[in-house]
């Protein structure tokens, strides 16, 4: 069976063309998703109250985030890879700037210019070769260094996305910890298959901001991890006191853990084992 996601069927200018724009922007459950999910991103953006602010929304299609940052006084400007969304954008006359461009080629703002950054659904593209020069771990790198300098220090910027792999989060977030950002990775609705949804969190420098709480509405779902923060700092093996890192009970505990977390294969356990829990601290 062939897959369904879209990112397997073409590069992202490629699949949203004129055609698949346009069903798109008019598809009534599509719109409704796509705006819960620009309100949740938003709050988790934590923008000041009652203050209008210059937001970045990456990979914004036809418009429909924007129109939430709009609604809530928020100026934005919108960056897409795919022409036709962008055209349909501009037929539905978005108050936002739009401009057309690669996020894997970085960012071409000043620094300093957004108040914060959103995105809804584009992140995992970057995780494809779409061409035989596309080096995914590069795109993300350039990516995120570039956007953390066109952020204001102590801004947000927050991704839903869809992993397809715990090894595409794990990706995603060194290079994004390596760009300079911290913070985390916040999941709602951790134990419904449909309802589940997940954000990450990103902070541009600034003073240490708590990471914020997944949402739940579960009975009993308050056990359940709804967010794994990571920072610069590691201090693994602080308790270690002088002992030899490698080969060490502690080492190769935290050894078959890592891989566990990666989706590699368990012989003790006789199945593959796929967690999205990702913890750098």
């Amino acid at each position: 069976m062939a897959s369904k996601r879209p990112e397997h069927q073409g590069p992202p200018d490629i699949f949203y063309n004129e055609e698949e724009a346009r069903k798109y922007s008019q598809n009534t459950h599509i719109i409704d998703v796509q705006t819960k999910l620009s309100e949740r991103a938003i709050e988790l953006l934590n923008l000041p109250d009652e203050e209008s602010c210059l937001v970045l929304d990456i990979g914004c299609g036809s418009g429909l985030s924007g129109e939430v940052l709009s609604e809530l006084g928020h100026q934005w400007v919108g960056l897409d890879i795919s022409s036709a969304m962008l055209d349909v954008a501009q037929e539905r006359e978005v108050e936002g700037d739009l401009v057309l461009g690669d996020i894997g080629y970085g960012m071409p703002f000043r620094a300093g210019s957004f108040d914060g950054a959103i995105s809804i659904s584009a992140l995992q593209w970057l995780c494809q070769a779409d061409k035989s020069y596309h080096n995914p771990v590069k795109r993300l790198y350039k990516f995120f260094s570039t956007l953390y300098g066109c952020l204001a220090r102590g801004a947000r910027a927050v991704f839903q996305f869809y992993p397809e792999t715990p090894h595409q989060v794990d990706m995603i977030t060194q290079q994004a910890m390596k760009a300079g950002f911290t913070g985390g990775l916040v999941v709602d609705y951790p134990n419904s298959t449909r309802a589940k949804k997940m954000f990450l969190c990103l902070f541009a420098g600034g003073q240490v901001q708590q990471l914020p709480t997944g949402l739940t509405g579960e009975e009993g779902s308050e056990r359940v991890p709804t967010q794994a923060r990571f920072d610069k700092e590691r201090n693994r093996y602080k308790n270690l006191r002088g002992k030899s890192l490698k080969k060490s009970r502690t080492w190769i505990m935290e050894k078959k853990e890592r891989s566990r977390n990666k989706g590699r294969y368990d012989i003790n356990r006789g199945k593959e084992i796929y967690l999205l829990h990702w913890i750098r601290s």
